[in-house]
């Protein structure tokens, strides 16, 4: 197939994109590189992959990338911080909010044509154009919901969201599930819990697993925020990313809101002792958005297993492992 990755050279765009070439796809990435690298898409140069650099919000750049035509957009290009959100917010909402529509409506025009429209039976063709279905895939959040009990989160747990973050989310999401509505445009919301692993960045925009890591490597303190207490489901980046990609193949989640997870949390205090063994000390320091913590994640991936029969397969202890090797190796230590 063809297929576009938006965010493509990103943390968790480069590993959708790497398992999309292994299966023999052609994929475009689609990245402005605020938060991705031409790094983490280095490797893919020589295989049927190309990179536009380009913004979801710019007509121009987007005219470019549409000029082909795709059986599956991935749509994973947004403002992922929580923090800058919250001191941001317009930035967050034109991103996450504003550039999904933009690709929803480019979505739709490759499947209808410019001219489509409504007739008694539902959205039609223009007759003077070529039909190609395209199916979107877009990456939500586990930070729209509501905090867990032990139970977890599953599909239908109250949303709140607590930062501009995931109120843009949960708009996006709408709009998604809008046009699978009101125009049948093949379209699923996929909620990833807390994503870590290797090629996430070691400094203060990356995960909490990768700077504690980096941290305890290089004999610095780890710096924990309020009590520590909060809980986190924790999945490793190559599930995560199979999970992405196996929603693009599946007709059956279409119309849906899918969540994968773990089902297990860890307190962030048990998981800087995990991770530090003792190398370094562990602090607790001033909480700079407390307003923004949901004190207890816990995915319920239930749906996921039985739609799509995807499950984790790498356990906390496997994921930091290999993560910890990663940064070891590619001297990423600072």
């Amino acid at each position: 197939m063809n297929i576009l990755v938006t965010g493509g050279a990103g943390f968790i765009g480069r590993w959708v994109v790497k398992r999309l070439l292994e299966e023999g796809h052609n994929v475009v990435a689609f990245d402005n590189l605020s938060n991705g690298s031409l790094e983490n898409i280095e490797e893919f140069k020589k295989m049927n992959f190309k990179f536009i650099k380009g913004d979801i919000k710019n007509e121009n750049d987007l005219d470019k990338v549409f000029q082909e035509k795709y059986d599956i957009i991935y749509h994973l290009g947004a403002s992922i911080n929580v923090q800058d959100s919250i001191d941001d917010p317009r930035t967050t909402f034109l991103n996450d909010t504003v550039g999904t529509f933009n690709i929803l409506e480019r979505a739709k025009v490759q499947m209808f044509g410019k001219n489509g429209k409504m007739d008694g039976d539902g959205w039609k063709l223009d007759s003077s154009e070529e039909m190609h279905p395209c199916k979107v895939v877009f990456m939500s959040t586990c930070m729209v919901y509501d905090l867990a009990g032990n139970e977890g989160i599953s599909e239908s747990h109250p949303t709140k969201p607590v930062s501009p973050y995931g109120g843009s989310k949960i708009a996006a999401e709408n709009m998604v599930l809008s046009y699978y509505n009101a125009y049948k445009l093949p379209t699923v919301v996929i909620r990833p819990f807390n994503t870590y692993g290797p090629f996430q960045k070691t400094g203060g925009e990356g995960g909490v697993v990768a700077i504690f890591i980096n941290n305890s490597l290089n004999g610095k303190d780890i710096n924990i925020y309020g009590s520590g207490m909060q809980t986190r489901d924790l999945l490793y980046v190559k599930d995560c990313s199979r999970f992405v990609v196996m929603a693009g193949y599946l007709d059956n989640v279409n119309g849906e809101i899918v969540n994968a997870g773990t089902a297990f949390d860890v307190t962030i205090n048990d998981l800087a002792k995990i991770i530090s063994r003792d190398r370094v000390s562990v602090n607790h320091v001033k909480h700079i958005h407390p307003q923004s913590e949901i004190m207890k994640l816990k995915c319920n991936y239930s749906k996921a297993k039985e739609l799509m029969g995807w499950c984790p397969e790498y356990t906390l202890e496997q994921g930091i492992r290999e993560t910890e090797e990663w940064i070891k190796q590619t001297k990423m230590i600072k």
